[in-house]
């Protein structure tokens, strides 16, 4: 598909996701600045306090972003997905800027001038506000100015927190076998809007430039109240936006951050707006976060794996019986998240240990124990998931007795198999059910010695959803065995190699078995 064609198929989504992008900024930026500037004021009066709370600030400059927002995450009241996470996250970042350019704006103005402010009769309050301020309002909007262009760059990650954004482009680009489409969907919007705001802030800044007389005292004032109330009207557009949708939905589909995962997460919610319902998805939630979203009651469902959920969240030692896992993961989810497991889809997306096709081949491999003793000369490259499971690297590395010649590559998950077939790696750890294994020419070598537990998929739901929409539940239930290992490696392959829609896909596979059915 063409850049131009892409465009013409997905403008809608792509001014969508801006809009949403373009809220969390200015979302951030407001909340900063109302926090920001009062700080530096405090500061600029109290030189005590000063260095204690810019060193804070510059702490929070230092977080790495998606380590801030997996620490927000777990906190009560403020955590969670969704924008909320990513707003405090970007208010975090965007706070120093502000701080430290008021402070620095406000101690800049000419002792002179402020002491002959006062030899008027000024009072401390009129100082501040008639010159202090208007003086250093340039250097304020400066910290302003480097505020958004942060928030504009850090605000992409927060696709990974369920928050919406041109994020959600980049990471989808970088999962289907770097989808160049994708990427520059995501990256170019978000590059304009950063280049527009500075140069638009850039414009103002000179406005305010106690240099330039090309502004009136109350024409300066009138700017900066249409700059107030647009910010407001623009705030409460979007709170109005995102509290119509959670109140329009009757259920909130979930699902993880990779192919797969949304489209049984696309197929479910297009099988269950059929039967009437409206649905809100809230899709490519990275790492656990899905698990935490459903237990918090900010999903209703996702697809889930019983190995996942049997030794990642419920921190069991892995079996092989995958009756026997099946049936724990149902009674323990049960018990302890009043989350009810779903009959299996009729396939299992196991860990699937990769090399590239050839490699295969010339050195006649079929098992892992076959390719163990080359080990020593090859490299690896995992997924951050994989080598922090409990049935990941570490278990799996001493099961075979597996010895690279360095220490394996962490990466994101969907970066990997392009690692892998252009040799930079030679030995991975994908899913099964891939559609870039055939597409890459990369061959699977057996689990021989059974290590990894039996990743059975299967639709999670909050049991208080199940009894109150009773569709939903029928939905799970037609979903028992209706797909199979093949046919789910064919549908990731028509997303991840042929570039298609997430939604046609779905939409062609529910079709098929509505037809079959009759």
């Amino acid at each position: 598909m063409t850049a131009f064609e892409f465009l013409k198929s997905n403008w809608r989504e792509i001014l969508s996701l801006s809009w949403d992008h373009l809220l969390l900024v200015i979302g951030a930026t407001a909340i900063a600045i109302a926090i920001g500037i009062p700080v530096g004021i405090l500061l600029s009066r109290r030189k005590s306090l000063r260095a204690p709370v810019l060193a804070v600030a510059n702490v929070m400059q230092t977080v790495p972003s998606l380590a801030l927002f997996g620490l927000l995450i777990p906190l009560p009241f403020i955590g969670g997905i969704g924008a909320r996470t990513a707003i405090i996250a970007l208010v975090l970042y965007a706070l120093l800027p502000i701080i430290r350019n008021t402070v620095t704006g406000i101690l800049g103005v000419d002792r002179n001038v402020r002491e002959a402010a006062l030899a008027m009769g000024m009072t401390d309050g009129q100082v501040l506000w008639q010159v202090e301020l208007p003086l250093a309002a340039s250097v304020i909007l400066t910290g302003v100015r480097v505020a958004v262009v942060i928030s504009v760059g850090v605000a992409t990650i927060a696709a990974a927190v369920g928050a919406g954004g041109l994020g959600m482009f980049i990471f989808r680009g970088l999962r289907q076998n770097n989808d160049i489409n994708l990427i520059l969907a995501g990256a170019v919007p978000a590059a304009l809007m950063a280049i527009a705001a500075d140069f638009a802030l850039g414009l103002l800044e000179k406005r305010f430039d106690a240099n330039s007389s090309r502004l009136s005292q109350p024409k300066r004032r009138l700017l900066i109240g249409l700059a107030a109330a647009s910010l407001l009207l623009l705030l409460a557009f979007g709170g109005y936006k995102a509290l119509h949708a959670r109140r329009a939905a009757d259920v909130v589909v979930g699902s993880k951050d990779f192919t797969e995962s949304v489209i049984l997460s696309e197929i479910l919610s297009q099988m269950l707006e059929a039967k009437g319902l409206r649905v809100e998805r809230r899709f490519e939630l990275g790492g656990t976060l899905s698990h935490q979203a459903l237990v918090a009651g900010e999903i209703d469902c996702y697809p889930e794996y019983t190995g996942t959920a049997y030794t990642a969240i419920l921190r069991h030692q892995a079996i092989t019986d995958p009756a026997v896992v099946y049936e724990q993961v149902k009674r323990e989810y049960a018990e302890k998240f009043g989350v009810e497991v779903g009959p299996p889809l009729g396939y299992s997306n196991d860990f699937a240990i990769l090399v590239r096709g050839e490699v295969a081949r010339r050195l006649k491999l079929k098992t892992i124990s076959d390719a163990a003793p080359y080990t020593r000369e090859w490299r690896a490259g995992f997924g951050q998931d994989f080598m922090s499971r409990a049935d990941g690297y570490a278990g799996f590395a001493s099961a075979y007795g597996l010895a690279f010649n360095e220490r394996p590559r962490e990466m994101d998950l969907s970066l990997t198999y392009r690692a892998l077939a252009s040799e930079q790696v030679d030995l991975i750890a994908g899913n099964s059910t891939d559609g870039l294994i055939a597409a890459l020419d990369l061959f699977q070598l057996e689990d021989d010695r059974h290590f990894f537990p039996p990743y059975q998929a299967v639709i999670l739901a909050r049991t208080v959803a199940v009894t109150r929409w009773p569709a939903l539940a029928d939905t799970i239930a037609r979903l028992n065995n209706a797909l199979t290992t093949e046919e789910m490696r064919r549908l990731n392959y028509e997303v991840d190699g042929r570039k298609r829609d997430i939604k046609q896909v779905a939409r062609e596979w529910i079709e098929k078995i509505v037809t079959s059915s009759k």
